[in-house]
């Protein structure tokens, strides 16, 4: 027997669709534009899909932002953190930065499970933080690159961060600042 589907408009702008089948009924709420179509961001998973288990395995990568460079190892394990010999929390004491660099984690849902090992030079805290979210977003991109790459690519932590210091031009203070202007 073939599904059978059936919309009850619910309120303007979105459609509730019922598909029935002999198992189940499952249903589904679109958004709907002046046109009459229906959008759905999301896709259901199908019900026969196993759910996919991430792989975990050492990786290394390299992560670069403003003058700072970060040259990171992530291997299984509980989740400590060894940046140029310290922790996390001595190294980056802001709870700003210590978020920065957990997020590749937290995207991916896989806290905790890998140890990380960086070592940082150059640039100031900001880059620095910046460099090795970068290093640890590549290297779980390495890892498994079908489960962890669709949520850190939809996140924007696989992109490198081109922005840097503009240089200095000649005749001027700075890069942009000008000398004061006297009119005599």
């Amino acid at each position: 027997m073939t599904p059978t589907a059936t919309a009850h408009p619910q309120t303007p702008g979105s459609v509730r669709n019922t598909v029935s089948t002999p198992e189940t009924e499952v249903e589904e709420t679109y958004e709907v534009n002046e046109q009459g179509v229906a959008y759905s961001s999301e896709s259901a998973p199908s019900a026969d899909a196993p759910e996919r288990i991430a792989t975990i395995a050492p990786a290394a990568a390299t992560g670069r932002r403003k003058e700072a460079v970060a040259r990171v190892r992530i291997v299984p394990g509980t989740g400590v953190w060894t940046i140029n010999g310290r922790t996390l929390d001595s190294y980056f004491p802001n709870k700003l930065h210590q978020q920065v660099v957990n997020e590749p984690f937290a995207t991916t849902q896989l806290e905790g499970r890998f140890d990380v090992i960086a070592r940082i030079h150059g640039g100031g805290i900001t880059g620095q933080a910046g460099a090795l979210r970068l290093g640890v977003a590549r290297a779980l991109n390495d890892v498994d690159v079908e489960a962890n790459r669709p949520s850190l690519k939809k996140a924007g932590l696989l992109r490198r961060d081109a922005r840097v210091i503009e240089r200095k031009k000649a005749g001027l203070k700075k890069a942009r600042k000008a000398p004061q202007f006297s009119k005599r």
